[in-house]
This record gives C-alpha cells, structure tokens and sequence, in this order.
C-alpha cells in the first residue's frame, strides 16, 4: 500500500503541501493540488481518514438522527441530504430514534461520539430545554421541522398552522361544512399546529370543529383507515375529510370504499406533505406541499457555512405550504 511520502516524492511537493490537499487547505494552490492528485491516483494511494480526521479536527461525517426510516417523507428527506452532502465531499452517518426520548437520546450520544462535525435533527421525544442545552455543546447542529425560539437560527421549519388552514379552508370553499379531521399524534409540535390551522379556517367560517368528528392517528397509513372506521361507526355526518398527512389520507380513501363511499362525489379528502404517490392514487389526491426537499437542502448549507466556512451560502429558516388541488376534492352540491 502506498504512503504519503511516496506520493510526496512522485509529486515533488513537500508532506505539508499533501496534507494541506489531503485535508481541503484553502491555501494551496492549484499546481500543486493538480500534481497531488495525480500522484495519489498513479500510486492508488488512499489516505487514512481516522488520521486525517485526527489531524484536522474533522471527519467530514454529519450525523443524521430521525424519528423513522420508513414512509416516502423521510426517504425525501434523507435523499436530499445525502445528495447534498456528498455533492460537497461529505458523508451522512444515519440513525433513529423512534420517537422515543431515550432512544433519540441515545442517538444523539452515537452519533457525537463517532466525532461527527455537526448534526441534522429530525427528533420528536427530546424536549426542548434538553436540545438548548445541547447547543452549548461542542458539536453544532441544525433541527428540521421543529421551531425553538431559543435556538431560532438552527431550526428549519414549515409553517404548519398556515397549512392545516389552507386545507380546510380549500374544503370550506368547495361548500363543506361537516368536515372530518384525522390528525397525527397530538404529542407531535407539527400535529398540533396543522389542527390550531385547522380550527381557525373553521372559526372564521363560523363552522363549529366537533371533537365527534376528529380522529387521532400517528401519520401512518392504517390510522388513516382506522380513522374512517371509526368516524362512520358513530354515524356522525360528514361529508370531507382533512387528513395530516398523505399517509393516512391514502388509508382514509381505502376506508372509504370498504364502506362503498364514492370519492369525491360522496366524501372528499384531502392530504398534507404531496408525497410522491399523491399522484397516482385514484383519484388523484388534493394536498398541502411541504417543501422538505428544500428544507433538508437548506439545513444541509447552514452546516456547510458555518462548519465547513462556506460563507457565500444564503439560509433561509422558515417554509411555506403550498394548496395543490387535484381530483380527490369536489364541490359539496347539497350546499349549492
């Protein structure tokens, strides 16, 4: 195996010269990178990263914690991470938390003690006087989907009141009225927020939110289903659904047809995240965007500007939600 004293002497630059290049030095000049490379590549020399991490304080690893692996919002997620990272000669080291306080926890511990540089967060369980307490840390991290006034500059968050509003208020306008609300697990920050979202288009609508007609799942598909079961045994009358996330909307129209409902001519639905199968469900779903390719991106960029010290990098904290109306939504025509 080579050593980087051979490739200092096939290159004819000193060590200092192949370490300054080894570990992305902004003072060495392109001649001399040139001549590096190519040495490293003739001798099929593959530097130490443990030493180079050792010598340069960086592994150039960023630890990625998250509540789960499975569902398309995370794949999302962790694709544009990933994507991003290695796009700037970056790993991710990734790992799960469950939503469970000790094992996000024990998480974060995994993840700092392999010398990552800094952290992306997705964690549910975790408090947050636990999290700003972390932030005076040694390692640096960002948080997505998730608003803590005390550390406001590394929280990358949607505006999820404003979506939960949007969605009602989109079925308010096609002359729903008795409308159903499955919400995610209300322990949840986003959860909560998408339902004060949704309160608030009914109020202004002067529709009265009945807690008959709402229904706690916890995001994945079967709640959704469950969550129709449940809102037609009680033989509450309604006429949309609002789903808080596509997940559980998709089990929701399932739920439906087991009880012969047509979509939308007799119950319309409608979905928040437009993950990817939004479309090719039938009918085609109405949802709420959450730009999260973009919010993952963006978290990705923080840590490169101010780990990594690429300044010219612009942040942006806050997303918006976005109506995208498809077919799964029509007008209520006893109101007409």
């Amino acid at each position: 195996m080579a050593t980087i004293y051979e490739v200092s002497a096939l290159a004819g630059v000193s060590l200092s010269s192949v370490s300054r290049v080894l570990n992305d030095h902004e003072h060495v000049s392109e001649k001399t990178k040139k001549k590096v490379v190519a040495a490293m590549k003739e001798l099929d020399y593959r530097p130490n990263t443990i030493a180079r991490s050792l010598a340069s304080s960086r592994s150039n690893s960023i630890g990625v914690l998250v509540s789960e692996l499975h569902g398309p919002f995370f794949g999302a997620m962790l694709s544009s991470i990933e994507l991003e990272l290695r796009n700037a000669g970056k790993h991710a080291v990734i790992t799960a938390g469950h939503s469970d306080e000790e094992s996000e926890k024990k998480g974060l511990d995994f993840l700092i003690d392999r010398n990552c540089d800094a952290l992306i967060l997705l964690v549910d369980a975790i408090s947050d006087d636990y999290l700003i307490k972390l932030s005076r840390g040694k390692t640096p991290f960002v948080i997505l989907n998730r608003y803590i006034s005390e550390i406001r500059d590394t929280c990358f968050y949607l505006d999820n009141e404003l979506g939960g509003y949007l969605a009602a208020k989109h079925l308010i306008e096609q002359g729903h009225k008795e409308i159903a609300y499955i919400s995610g697990p209300l322990t949840k920050q986003d959860s909560t927020e998408r339902l004060v979202g949704h309160k608030k288009a009914l109020a202004e609508a002067n529709i009265t939110f009945k807690e008959n007609l709402a229904y706690e799942g916890d995001y994945l598909t079967e709640s959704g289903r469950n969550g129709i079961n449940s809102l037609l045994k009680s033989n509450v009358m309604f006429t949309a659904v609002a789903c808080s996330n596509d997940e559980m909307a998709s089990g929701a129209m399932r739920g439906a047809r087991d009880h012969k409902l047509l979509i939308p001519e007799q119950c319309s639905i409608i979905g928040f995240d437009n993950a990817f199968f939004t479309e090719y469900l039938y009918p085609q779903l109405t949802t709420i965007n959450f730009p999260i390719n973009a919010m993952a991106k963006m978290s990705t960029h923080w840590i490169l500007k101010h780990v990594y010290k690429q300044k010219e990098l612009e942040i942006t904290n806050m997303f918006f939600p976005t109506l995208i109306e498809r077919k799964s939504v029509q007008q209520n025509k006893n109101e007409l």
